[in-house]
């Protein structure tokens, strides 16, 4: 058999087509050729909207294997001849296998169709039970869902967010992507932002009525720490007054007894181990930072934790900034203890969140307020400071700035810049205060009436006279008692006293330690410039008479005890030990008042004595016999004596007395010189000398008669208050005269003498005739040589002038 392969004929594409349609058709056709999946193919003419077009390609693909198929079937169809004999040899064989395949079909029905039925059966119960189950576990999932739900609705409506929040956060995160529901997922996404936004709302809400509430609180938190530093300030100071008192008794050698001081526990008045208000969640001072810390518990929850840290500070530093109006229509002496009190509890409660805040501020933040704050305080204080004249006014804001002090130290502040405010004030304070103390001195005295006080009761003594110190002996007296002092010298004292507390108190927890030294400088002052002053204008313009005179000497003297006194209290009040005080003794400080009273004492008495001694001018100078009991004016001078030494000895000291009378003798020995030397008195003779010799024994006696109330050295000096006229009586009745000119007889026997005194008297004593020494020539010429030595002591003396 003769074939030939034929050759294969081309397809010419269409005229018209464009690239893209060959491109498509030749990779469908290769799709084809090489059995892939048209299912491509198919959805992109249907989704290009041009199915045509597939099945033109198609058809046009079909076309083109038909000629292929025939080209092939003619090239074998000797094959393809035989192949069909094949087949129909088959066919019978076919129809055999047929009939049995039908056969066991219909076998394979009869038997299989039951169980299809039950098949179907199982399929399609397994399909409901599928969705029996999805629809079980998708209610139990909106169950769970509508517990959580409900749960944060519960706590919505408790106020407790923080809860709220958690269940929402878990609705968010367990919840919301396995919820079946479409409606109900689109109704939770936007609820959740609206429930968020809600509980911000509540919470700075919250937030915002306790920054109300906290100022309110603050102040009262501030007055209450305060009055806690107060209160243990004052058991301090009875602390170390028990403290004094022991080492009083201890310094008066009570040695039997022994002094134990207790200290009270601090913790009575809710002060805590480090000095705050209590650490519970209210605490001794009522406020209460829950809202605060739920606020920010909340915020930092919803992830808002640094914006909320800024609105704090920011809020509170402007609370803290209204804290510092001071009022214009209120004196700042009523508000200011509002106004430090307010301050001193922001501080107080930002200490607390500080420590137990968790961040919420941090340590810089509060010192950067609190510096704004002393900033602020330091100039509202010299601005008040520079415009107060009243020094208890100055004193009551110190006071209480300096517990302000004592209350934020104890938080950890630094109030140096406050203290050296007062401290800046010392000085106007203290001239304040010595302005203050000149007036009520000035009406103390005013109203002296220079009359010994009366004590009815023995309070009245503890109060006037052992509060002072002033008592000359331990022994308490009888009531009434009359005190030999007036009664300027408590009310002076008293004065002096609380000027002397008031330095102490302005000094006090000042940060000054050692400040006695200052104080006593203002107490020297006080009592040199004040009262020195004011006693001294006293006594120059409203003491009249002796009694009066005698009174502020007595006066004088008392106050010598209580300036002991004065400074002794000083120094207990400032911590310094009584023997450094004892040590250092100073001079009395009102030395001028006190020469004052006692000169002005000498003088009405020297006035008085004046008087009597006018006397003198009835003495007969040339008696024949020399008067035995002495001479009329004597005899009155000491009678005033005896009776001035009778009543001063009732309020006058010992020392003050005897210094007065060696005046008052001093002065009655220079009236018999003065009165010898005096023109008055032309000439004397012997036995008018020895009348003079006989007065002044006698008031040798009286200085004598004294020895009961003065030592006896007291005694010797008020006998050399007589010396001059003593000397010059015993040379005029020496026998040697001349003795005077010898230096070493004149400097041991006649030192007081003036020359020329001694002159003018001896002149008077030498009479021309011989009856100068005696009317008898016998005795004339014994004392001839008396009259001798007597010329050679005039003549040596007038050389000498």
């Amino acid at each position: 058999m003769h074939s030939s392969k034929p050759l294969r004929r081309k397809i010419v594409p269409a005229n018209g087509d464009d690239s893209a349609d060959k491109l498509d058709q030749l990779l469908l056709s290769s799709a084809i050729c090489n059995n892939e999946d048209l299912g491509p193919f198919i959805r992109k003419a249907f989704a290009s909207g041009k199915p045509e077009t597939l099945h033109h390609h198609l058809r046009h693909f079909a076309r083109s294997k038909e000629s292929e198929i025939e080209e092939v079937c003619k090239a074998h169809y000797q094959d393809f001849i035989l192949a069909v004999d094949d087949l129909r040899s088959l066919l019978s064989d076919v129809d055999s296998l047929k009939s049995s395949l039908s056969d066991s079909n219909s076998k394979l029905q009869s038997v299989a169709r039951p169980l299809l039925s039950s098949l179907d059966a199982f399929v399609e119960t397994r399909n409901v039970s599928k969705n029996i189950n999805l629809a079980i576990e998708s209610v139990r999932t909106c169950v769970q869902l509508m517990e959580v739900c409900s749960r944060a609705n519960r706590h919505l409506s408790g106020d407790n967010f923080y809860m709220a929040l958690k269940c929402v956060d878990a609705i968010e995160r367990e919840y919301l992507d396995k919820t079946p529901s479409s409606t109900l997922k689109t109704m939770l996404e936007k609820k959740i932002p609206d429930i968020r936004s809600h509980i911000e709302r509540k919470v700075n809400k919250e937030f915002g009525d306790w920054l109300v509430e906290i100022r309110v609180v603050s102040r009262n938190l501030g007055q209450l720490a305060i009055g806690q530093a107060s209160s243990a300030r004052q058991r301090e100071e009875d602390l170390r007054i028990k403290q004094r008192q022991a080492e009083e008794q201890s310094r008066l050698s009570v040695r039997d007894c022994i002094y134990a001081l207790e200290e009270e526990d601090d913790d009575e008045d809710g002060i805590s181990g480090g000095g705050g208000i209590g650490e519970d969640g209210y605490g001794n001072g009522g406020f209460d930072l829950t809202p605060l810390y739920k606020a920010y518990h909340i915020h930092q929850t919803l992830g808002l934790e640094d914006r909320f840290k800024k609105y704090y500070f920011e809020n509170r530093k402007l609370q803290l900034t209204s804290d510092f109006q001071v009022s214009s229509m209120t004196p700042f002496l009523e508000s200011h203890q509002t106004f430090f009190a307010q301050i001193a509890g922001f501080f107080v409660v930002e200490d607390r969140v500080l420590r137990t805040g968790g961040g919420l501020i941090s340590k810089m933040e509060v010192e950067n307020l609190w510096e704004i704050a002393v900033s602020k305080m330091c100039s509202v204080l010299e601005d008040q400071f520079s415009r107060m004249q009243t020094a208890n006014h100055l004193l009551l804001i110190k006071d209480y700035v300096s517990l302000l002090g004592v209350t934020l130290r104890r938080y950890g502040y630094h109030i140096d810049a406050l203290l050296d405010v007062l401290s800046k004030h010392r000085d106007k304070y203290h001239e304040l205060l010595l302005s203050d103390c000149r007036k009520q001195i000035a009406e103390a005295l005013a109203a002296d009436k220079f009359e010994q006080m009366l004590m009815k009761k023995e309070y009245e003594y503890s109060m006037n006279v052992l509060s002072f110190q002033i008592q000359t002996s331990d022994i308490t007296p009888a009531f009434p008692y009359v005190a030999p002092f007036s009664s300027t010298v408590p009310d002076c004292c008293r004065i002096v006293r609380s000027f002397i507390e008031d330095s102490v108190s302005f000094m006090s927890y000042g940060g000054h330690l050692e400040f006695y030294e200052v104080v006593k400088k203002y107490l020297d002052r006080l009592l040199n410039e004040v009262l020195d002053e004011a006693l001294l204008k006293l006594i120059n313009a409203s003491v009249n008479g002796v009694s009066q005179a005698m009174q502020v000497a007595a006066n004088m003297a008392v106050f010598e005890r209580a300036c002991d006194f004065f400074f002794r209290h000083a120094a207990q009040l400032s911590g310094v030990p009584l023997r450094m005080v004892e040590r250092s003794r100073r001079q009395f400080p009102l030395r001028k008042a006190r020469d004052a009273a006692e000169e002005m004492l000498s003088g009405l008495l020297k006035a008085k004595i004046d008087g009597f001694m006018t006397l003198i001018e009835n003495v007969n100078w040339m008696t024949d016999e020399p008067p035995q009991s002495g001479n009329e004016y004597v005899n009155e001078v000491i009678i005033y004596l005896e009776i001035l030494v009778s009543t001063a000895q009732q309020i006058l000291p010992p020392h003050v007395l005897k210094r007065v009378l060696q005046e008052v003798l001093s002065h009655i020995s220079e009236k018999i010189v003065g009165t010898l030397v005096s023109d008055f008195v032309k000439r004397f003779n012997v036995n008018a000398v020895t009348g003079i010799d006989v007065d002044i024994r006698l008031l040798e006696s009286f200085a004598e008669n004294q020895g009961g109330l003065f030592a006896d050295g007291d005694v010797d000096q008020l006998k050399t208050a007589l010396s001059e006229s003593r000397q010059l009586i015993n040379l005029l009745l020496s026998n040697h005269p001349e003795n005077f000119l010898n230096p070493v007889i004149r400097e041991r026997s006649y030192n007081t003498l003036d020359h020329k005194k001694v002159a003018i008297v001896s002149e008077k004593l030498r009479d021309p005739s011989d009856r100068l020494f005696g009317t008898f020539g016998s005795r004339g010429a014994r004392q001839n040589p008396k009259k001798k030595s007597l010329d050679v002591l005039i003549k040596r003396l007038k050389d000498v002038s």
